[in-house]
C-alpha cells in the first residue's frame, strides 16, 4: 500500500501550506487562538472568527470542494484530505458558516434549481448569509422522520407552525433548512419537504439553550405562523425526505475522519512533561507513557481508516462503513483523552476557561466539557453502534 501522495498534491499542500503560515491569526498573551475561537465567547471572538472566515474566502480557501463555476476549486479527494490535515496541524480557527460549506451547499447545488443556486451558493461562501439546520424537534431527534413541524398552503407561501430544539447557531444565521410536514396522513418518511426559510421573518422566535460549557451555541426554535415562499421548496413536495438523507450523507461525512487527532495527542505529550506531582513531571510516570501511547495508536488507526474510505472513493466507489466507524470512534477517543487530561491535571482540572493561574489556559478543562457534544451531533454514538452492527455485521435489530 502506496501512502505518499502525488507530486500534484504536495503542490497543492505547501500552497496552502505557506498561505496558512502567512495569514493565520496570531494567539495573543499566551492565549491559544483556535480554541478562543472555538467556544461562544464574546461578541469579539465571533467578530474575530467572521474575519477569519472572510480572510479564508479571499484567499479562495473556503468550499474547496465545490464545482469551480460554484465559486469553489474542484479540489480533488486527495486534496481535500490535505487540507483537512494542514488544518488540523496549525489548529485553525472554525470558520463561522460550516453548516452551510458542509450541508446546505452541496445540497441546494445537488436538489436546487439554477435560480436557488444562484441565489443562495455565492452567499454561503462568503458568509454574507449564515444557516442552521432545523431538523430535531423536542420529540424527534435521532428519529427525524417522527417531525411534527407542519406546513400548510396558502396561496404562493406555505405557513409553518412548530418546533425544532438543539439548533446550532441558529442565534447567527440568517438562514434555516427546515424539515417539515406538508401531508399528514402519509407514512412516517412520506409527506415531508424540505424548504429554505428567512431566520428573519415574523413569528421566527430563537431561544438559546446554554450548555455545560457556558456556552449558548445550541438554540430551540419556534415557528409562528410563519410565511415561506413556495419557491423556496427544495426538492419535490411531500419528497423532502430523499433530500434530508442527502444532507444527512454530507453531515456524516463531514464529521467523519477529517479531524487528525494525533495532533491533540502531541498536545498531551507537551502538557505531561510540564505538570509536576510528587516530585518528577508525568510524562516520566512509565502507566502515563503507555496510556498515551495507546492514545497515539488510536488516532493513527483513524487516520489510516480514513484512508481506507479514501481509497473507497478514489475507485469511485460510494462511502462505506467507515464513515460511521470513524464518527463513532473519533468522538469517543476524544472524550476519553480529555478525561485523561482531567486525570494528569489534578486540582488544576477544576480551573474553567481562561481562569487565572489555569494550565494552558484552562483549555482542557473546556473541552472535556464540549467533547461530550461531539458523541451527539451528527448522529448518536448509539445511532452508529447500531449502523455499524445491522447494516455491515448484519446483526438483527435489537
Amino acid at each position: 500500500m502506496d501512502f505518499n501522495f502525488s507530486a500534484e498534491d504536495e503542490a497543492f499542500r505547501k500552497e496552502f501550506r505557506s498561505w496558512l503560515h502567512a495569514n493565520l491569526p496570531k494567539a495573543g498573551k499566551g492565549e491559544d487562538a483556535a480554541d478562543a475561537m472555538r467556544e461562544e465567547g464574546s461578541p469579539d471572538d465571533w467578530k474575530r472568527r467572521v474575519e477569519w472566515h472572510k480572510r479564508m474566502h479571499a484567499g479562495g480557501w473556503v468550499g474547496i470542494s465545490w464545482p469551480k463555476e460554484y465559486g469553489g476549486r474542484g479540489a480533488s479527494l486527495t486534496e481535500q484530505i490535505i487540507y483537512n490535515e494542514e488544518l488540523a496541524k496549525v489548529d485553525s480557527p472554525m470558520l463561522v458558516n460550516l453548516l452551510g460549506i458542509m450541508l446546505v451547499g452541496p445540497t441546494i447545488i445537488h436538489w436546487g434549481t439554477e435560480e436557488q443556486k444562484k441565489r443562495y451558493v455565492p452567499k454561503i461562501l462568503s458568509a454574507d448569509e449564515l444557516w442552521c439546520q432545523g431538523y430535531s424537534e423536542p420529540d424527534a431527534g435521532s428519529d427525524a422522520a417522527s417531525l411534527k413541524t407542519r406546513a400548510i398552503e396558502e396561496g404562493d407561501y406555505f405557513i409553518v407552525n412548530g418546533q425544532k430544539v438543539w439548533t446550532s447557531d441558529a442565534h447567527h444565521a440568517d438562514m434555516c433548512i427546515l424539515l417539515v410536514r406538508t401531508d399528514p396522513d402519509a407514512p412516517k418518511h412520506k409527506g415531508i419537504s424540505y424548504i429554505l426559510v428567512d431566520m428573519h421573518s415574523p413569528g421566527v422566535t430563537v431561544r438559546p439553550l446554554v450548555q455545560i460549557t457556558g456556552d449558548a451555541n445550541f438554540n430551540e426554535v419556534f415557528f409562528e405562523d410563519v410565511k415561506v415562499p413556495k419557491k423556496n421548496l427544495i426538492g419535490e413536495k411531500n419528497q423532502g425526505w430523499q433530500v434530508a438523507i442527502t444532507t444527512l450523507m454530507f453531515e456524516r461525512s463531514g464529521l467523519g475522519g477529517g479531524r487528525d487527532m494525533m495532533g491533540q495527542v502531541k498536545e498531551m505529550v507537551e502538557l505531561a512533561k510540564t505538570i509536576r506531582s510528587n516530585g518528577h513531571t508525568a510524562w516520566e510516570d512509565s502507566s502515563v507513557r503507555q496510556k498515551l501511547g495507546g492514545f497515539a495508536c488510536e488516532a493513527a488507526a483513524l487516520r489510516y481508516t480514513g484512508f481506507r474510505q479514501l481509497t473507497r472513493r478514489l475507485k469511485g466507489l460510494p462511502p462505506g462503513p467507515e464513515g460511521s466507524v470513524l464518527k463513532l470512534c473519533a468522538s469517543e477517543l476524544n472524550v476519553r483523552m480529555n478525561k485523561f487530561v482531567m486525570e494528569m491535571l489534578g486540582p488544576y482540572s477544576q480551573m474553567a476557561f481562561r481562569a487565572p493561574y489555569a494550565l494552558d489556559k484552562g483549555k482542557w478543562s473546556y473541552r472535556m466539557l464540549a467533547s461530550r457534544a461531539l458523541t451527539i451531533a451528527g448522529g448518536t454514538s448509539e445511532i452508529q453502534h447500531n449502523i455499524i452492527g445491522e447494516r455491515v455485521l448484519g446483526l438483527p435489530k435489537g
